[in-house]
């Protein structure tokens, strides 16, 4: 598909990027990215996706705007309490970027419509907030067989891997996290840059991805310490055992 003048325009300094170009802004054209929540990852992950040209971008959310919300979640403003986040969102690419085509999905994603929500997309990316979403994102990733951007911010400790099918993200966390009830930012707070600075990390990651640049990053998991400023990855073996993705 060709890239009209004004989308040269707008993306040149994707395009004379070697590592990008026109081939490569053409496959972030042609994505079709589902991005689950638009809380403080979202926040950062949304807005760097819309620029970067993805062609389709599905935002799923189902949470309204809190007060408490507005130190780590810059799209939205004070005026904005109350109201819902994914339609926000997708008001705020429409503004920044007419040529992705952005959807709003005000759900909640769960183990029984994960599937047909995230079916026809390229790549998710989670930033949800508690285990239970973020397992069933995944065994419906392994089922679709769609690569999985997770991220993760809470306190000063960021997470941010790319899962494919094996190892998954059950893999990483195992069985015990399928209820809601552990620790969210809500009860263990959170800087807000952090959750920035993740989402940053995991759009990059994406982009990084789409287009074919670097290495593989398939089953590491980096890991940023806020408080010591500090970066490490660590790869993540598959679980034999595991029951979604152990036959794989």
């Amino acid at each position: 598909m060709a890239l009209t003048d004004d989308e040269l325009d707008r993306y040149a300094r994707h395009i004379v990027l070697p590592q990008v170009g026109g081939v490569g802004q053409n496959k972030l054209k042609a994505a079709r990215v589902a991005v689950i929540g638009a809380g403080g990852i979202g926040c950062a992950v949304i807005p760097a996706l819309a620029g970067a040209g993805i062609g389709r971008l599905t935002i799923i959310d189902d949470d309204l705007i809190e007060l408490s919300n507005l130190h780590r979640q810059p799209l939205f403003r004070t005026a904005d309490v109350g109201q819902g986040k994914a339609p926000l969102a997708a008001a705020f690419v429409a503004a920044q970027n007419p040529f992705v085509d952005v959807r709003a999905i005000a759900e909640r994603i769960d183990p029984a419509n994960a599937a047909a929500l995230l079916e026809g997309h390229g790549l998710v990316i989670d930033g949800s907030d508690n285990f239970a979403t973020r397992l069933a994102v995944s065994d419906a990733c392994v089922g679709l067989a769609i690569p999985l951007v997770s991220a993760a911010a809470i306190q000063f400790q960021g997470q941010i891997g790319l899962f494919q099918a094996r190892p998954c993200y059950r893999c990483f966390v195992g069985d015990a996290f399928d209820t809601e009830d552990c620790d969210t930012c809500a009860e263990a707070g959170v800087l807000g840059a952090l959750t920035a600075t993740a989402g940053g990390f995991a759009a990059l990651l994406a982009i990084n991805f789409i287009v074919g640049i670097g290495d593989d990053q398939s089953g590491k998991l980096h890991l940023f310490d806020g408080e010591r400023l500090t970066w490490r990855t660590i790869a993540i073996p598959p679980d034999s055992a595991c029951r979604i993705c152990g036959s794989a």
